[in-house]
């Protein structure tokens, strides 16, 4: 699908000058966006930007600050799962 957006010109240059150009950088800021919101997936977000792997897509959302809210009692429930886990 294509989107037309206006943006100011000299805003417009400021992210003309960034890697990618205008257009990639709009993308990303949307995808990252999408990200936070819970509206797409990171499976979605690799697609979006054409991201080869899942672990670029992890460290594109990390430079991005994309964080979904990651709370302590959700931390103690990651940590008691492993610990519970059968061992091998």
């Amino acid at each position: 699908m294509n989107v037309a957006i206006e943006i100011p010109d000299d805003i417009g240059r400021v992210l003309a000058a960034q890697a990618g150009g205008v257009s990639r950088a709009v993308l990303e800021a949307v995808a990252i966006e999408a990200y936070r919101s819970g509206a797409i997936t990171p499976v979605q977000v690799q697609q979006m930007l054409g991201l080869s792997s899942r672990w670029e897509t992890e460290s594109f959302l990390r430079r991005a600050e994309a964080f979904h809210g990651y709370t302590m009692d959700d931390l103690q429930q990651d940590i008691a799962a492993i610990r519970n886990a059968p061992r091998q």
